[in-house]
């Protein structure tokens, strides 16, 4: 008789299987762990034990951390008392936001820039300075003047506004003399704060500018 008219007909085309419940008991080579305060311990289940130590675990850490900044308040107090840091986010990116959003509560405007193309910050942030427009190997080359992109928003800031961010950006690229520059900007104009993005970290950390470009 065909496969097919076997299947139609309720014949059995296989032994039946007998399944029959097992109790499930774990290697007795797979590697436990134990966890005391901020020692881990691993077990090769053969009498040897190796101990890392995991520096840094806090509450954050087991409570949805990444969620929950516990930090923020120590991020506002050193944005006032430092006036320009560099900050190191993670490689995934999106915990930047959050500090964002707690200087826009506070009252801060933004002026987002790039350190890529951004010239010499003095000129560019500070005094009218030119901008040569792509001429396509066809059209003259012009040379347009644009105005300080700080001294420019801050005089549109509204009244209320409790100061001017500029947050910039892949600012691992700039020398040490424009990094010098951009600590001392606040000097400069007391109601600009500088956050710059100077790498990545395993967390979000920060540090004051001047230390990182090397200034006294």
């Amino acid at each position: 008789m065909p496969p097919l008219a076997s299947m139609l007909n309720g014949a059995a085309l296989a032994p039946s299987l007998h399944l029959h419940p097992r109790r499930l008991r774990p290697p007795t080579s797979a590697a436990t762990l134990q966890v005391i305060g901020r020692r881990t311990r691993f077990g090769t289940g053969k009498g040897r034990a190796a101990t890392v130590r995991c520096e840094g675990i806090g509450i954050g850490d087991f409570i949805g951390g990444d969620l929950l900044k516990f930090d923020l308040g120590q991020w506002l107090s050193d944005v006032e008392e430092h006036k320009a840091l560099a900050i190191y986010s993670p490689h995934e990116g999106g915990y930047e936001g959050r500090y964002l959003n707690r200087l826009r509560y506070q009252g801060y405007y933004f002026l987002d820039l790039s350190a890529r193309g951004l010239g010499d910050p003095e000129t560019t942030l500070t005094k009218i300075h030119p901008v040569c427009p792509a001429h396509l190997g066809k059209q003259p080359i012009a040379r347009w003047y644009f105005p300080p992109e700080v001294d420019y928003r801050l005089e549109a800031l509204p009244p209320n506004a409790k100061g001017l961010v500029v947050w910039i950006i892949e600012a691992k690229v700039l020398s040490k003399a424009e990094l010098q520059f951009l600590a001392l900007l606040p000097t400069l104009r007391p109601k600009v704060r500088v956050i710059a993005e100077c790498g990545n970290w395993r967390k979000f950390m920060w540090k004051p500018l001047k230390e990182i470009a090397g200034g006294a």
